[in-house]
């Protein structure tokens, strides 16, 4: 059931190599980009030729997905009649190891997305991306692009060199609040790190099932490190985390907490108050048996509908046919999750003129 003037909240949009960054870099980078050969930063987060990457009905000719807003748009605004779509892109900037190339291949990115995709659809938002490489930069990039309202968001990945609680990624958290935008957290690595607690695994399927235990492990960090007792306005967003792991983790959290809560004093409620509050997940992927029932169930035990955005996950394969939303959503919380909750969570969606 589509949702007139829905806000998808994780949509793809695809750069297609560094060639079309070359407008947007500095001279000195521009020079690197061809004098070094570096024709992509794609990362192996989302193989261009696996299955999950892009449903193929999205595929153009050239195999090719994501690339032109005016596809892009008819299908995922006209299809399924949202109204607006928050562009999250994926590029691996996250992979390089050079503070400084990272920070001029982010502004070279944010650039592209207002002049390539902001500027022909007023629909259409984005996210900052951000260098963690360097926390000052990461600051320089979100206080350059929030002048742009229709910029609406943070995009870290969820799996860092290090947990996203620790505090020299705080100076991040002070200027995302300061300005109105949320941090979200994509599935997705830099690769410093193996994906998984055991080390590399053999498989893709390991690696992409292996995210949600990367976004538990910053729930914990975010949770336990203080980010919220210090910054009490932040949201964070977990963009295609899947859902129906959260009560079970969050049942052993709160246990555990409530004995060992003495080590970490700044958190004074129980971790599921502080969820509730300060998190968010994107309904794509869901993760249910496809039992309507169930996905009733799993609702019932997040403990709040509020935490829930609609979102498509564009081109990405989670769905088949036009059932963005798994059977067992009532219309009111359909239209809860599609309307009412992102206009809570993204506040600049409201002043850039929606």
């Amino acid at each position: 059931m589509a949702i007139p003037g829905a806000i998808d909240c994780d949509v793809h949009p695809t750069v297609p190599d560094n060639k079309a960054l070359l407008p947007y870099l500095e001279t000195f980078w521009r020079d690197s980009v061809v004098e070094r050969g570096l024709t992509s930063l794609e990362s192996i987060s989302y193989p261009a030729k696996s299955p999950l990457t892009a449903r193929p009905e999205f595929r153009g000719q050239s195999g090719s997905v994501a690339t032109d807003p005016a596809a892009l748009t008819a299908q995922v605004l006209d299809r399924w009649q949202a109204g607006t779509a928050i562009l999250n892109c994926l590029y691996g900037i996250q992979l390089l190891f050079s503070e400084d190339m990272a920070a001029a291949f982010c502004r070279a990115v944010n650039d592209w997305l207002a002049k390539e995709w902001l500027d022909r659809d007023p629909r259409l938002r984005a996210s900052i991306v951000v260098p963690l490489q360097n926390t000052e930069y990461a600051v320089d990039e979100i206080e350059r692009c929030a002048a742009d309202p229709r910029f609406v968001q943070v995009l870290v990945l969820a799996m860092q060199e290090v947990p996203l609680g620790r505090r020299h990624f705080w100076p991040v958290y002070a200027a995302a609040a300061r300005h109105g935008l949320p941090v979200g957290i994509h599935a997705g690595s830099a690769y410093r790190n193996p994906v998984t607690s055991l080390g590399w695994p053999t498989w893709y399927i390991e690696d992409y099932a292996s995210q949600a235990q990367g976004f538990q492990s910053q729930m914990a960090s975010l949770i336990c490190e203080g980010v919220f007792a210090k910054h009490p306005d932040l949201k964070v967003v977990l963009i295609e985390s899947g859902v129906t792991w959260l009560p079970g983790f969050l049942w052993r959290f709160g246990k555990f907490w409530r004995g060992l809560r003495t080590e970490v004093p700044w958190v004074d409620r129980a971790p599921w108050e502080i969820v509730r509050d300060h998190f968010r997940l994107t309904v794509q992927p869901f993760d249910a048996p496809d039992d309507p029932h169930a996905v009733e169930r799993a609702i019932d035990h997040l403990r709040s509908d509020d935490i829930l955005l609609y979102a498509s996950d564009y081109p990405h394969w989670q769905f088949d046919g036009d059932a963005v939303v798994p059977k067992g959503f009532s219309p009111a919380l359909h239209r809860k999750i599609a309307i009412d909750n992102p206009l809570a969570t993204y506040p600049r969606i409201m002043t850039s003129g929606m």
